[in-house]
């Protein structure tokens, strides 16, 4: 016959631990919803955003040229590779304005100035890709250090509290209650941080492969442009 199986009442142990100990536990019980709430959201505003970007890719690739386009291609800013052609684009016909007044047109420098406005848009949509990385990391190495500080905390006063009662020996009768709501401070930290690296490890490498796009993307865009300017 198997021996009963323990069970733990989290409830009870939580109620003994001290203020302090409750209000990290808490703490982290409200970090841990936090962290799953921008897990999510990124996970659905990355797949969002790819799926707009080769959606406005294709359109692309259907057009002959692209520096003719009406403006309803240039108004896609809310995409990310709309961005990118947006900011192209003008950038090149207004540097083309500018050097023709001066008698200075040409299309080497009207390229290099729709390249670098590419660049400045690959960095702005960047920012926009690493959203919310920022705090997922801080959660999931600060969570553990939370958790243990409520550890270390607790069975401290576990210790303190045999001391001030005056008894000689420390049984584990008198340390098991006041360790055991200790640790509850641990469990709370490693509950937030593990399924929080996993997510930040997956939007991590998501992030990656999408910004690795818009910079082909980038650079697919920069040949067309050229080869439309030496018409």
């Amino acid at each position: 016959m198997l021996p009963p199986i323990a069970t733990v009442n989290l409830v009870d142990i939580f109620l003994r631990c001290d203020l302090a100990g409750q209000i990290l536990t808490v703490g982290l019980g409200i970090f841990s919803m936090i962290a799953w709430a921008v897990m999510l959201g990124k996970r659905n505003e990355l797949r969002q955003m790819r799926a707009l970007n080769l959606a406005f890719e294709q359109r692309l690739r259907d057009e002959r040229t692209l520096l003719d386009l009406p403006e309803s291609y240039k108004n896609k800013r809310g995409i990310p590779y709309g961005d990118l052609f947006a900011d192209a684009v003008e950038s090149y016909w207004r540097a083309a304005s500018i050097l023709q007044e001066k008698g200075e047109d040409s299309s080497r420098a009207r390229l290099e100035h729709a390249e670098n406005a590419l660049q400045r848009a690959i960095a702005r949509q960047t920012l926009r890709y690493e959203t919310s990385m920022i705090f997922l990391a801080t959660i999931v190495s600060g969570a553990p250090f939370l958790g243990l500080l409520g550890t270390v905390w607790g069975v401290m006063l576990a210790f303190d509290s045999i001391t001030a009662s005056g008894a000689q020996t420390a049984s584990i009768q008198n340390l098991a209650p006041g360790v055991s709501a200790a640790l509850l401070t641990t469990i709370a930290g490693l509950v937030v941080a593990i399924p929080s690296v996993f997510g930040y490890n997956f939007l991590l490498s998501t992030t990656r492969r999408l910004i690795t796009e818009l910079e082909n993307f980038a650079s697919s865009l920069a040949d067309r442009i050229e080869l439309e300017s030496k018409k």
